[in-house]
């Protein structure tokens, strides 16, 4: 398996993160795993790690939002992919004001999820979203994830 890390390390993946309220706490993972499925009905899914401090919680979350990063989003990418206490993870990040699943301030865009089937596939759960609204922010480079570094394309 060395060898299939090492391929799909040599592929661009687009860098976003999962975002999600359950009770007023907000939870947020950086995920490289955002697939269309379905453009009728809307469909996408995101596949989270058995070991993410955020699978459980998801599991219990109505909505989702996939917030898709700028190429200049590094650190905000960064920040959510470190496993720390929900409540110390939201301090200083720009967040939308508006009901619903956290928005990140000045993504590329954003796409508004109900929480779907999900699917055990290995190490990870395929979480399928029924997308509510999609809204595009700004028009820039997106962030994406090559041989193990941020790249902006």
């Amino acid at each position: 398996m060395d060898e299939l890390r090492e391929l799909l390390r040599r592929v661009p993946a687009p860098v976003a993160v999962l975002t999600f309220e359950i009770e007023g706490m907000r939870f947020g993972v950086t995920v490289g795993s955002v697939v269309s499925l379905s453009l009728e009905p809307p469909l996408v899914g995101v596949a989270i790690g058995l070991q993410s401090s955020t699978h459980g919680p998801i599991g219990d979350a109505e909505r989702f939002a996939i917030n898709t990063l700028a190429g200049d989003q590094e650190g905000l990418a960064q920040h959510f992919a470190r496993s720390v206490p929900p409540i110390v993870m939201w301090q200083g990040i720009a967040v939308r004001d508006r009901p619903g699943p956290p928005l990140l301030g000045d993504a590329l865009g954003w796409i508004v999820c109900r929480r779907g089937p999900e699917f055990a596939v290995g190490d990870h759960t395929l979480f399928v979203g029924e997308v509510e609204s999609v809204e595009l922010g700004r028009d820039a480079a997106g962030l994406a994830y090559l041989r193990r570094s941020y790249v902006s394309v």
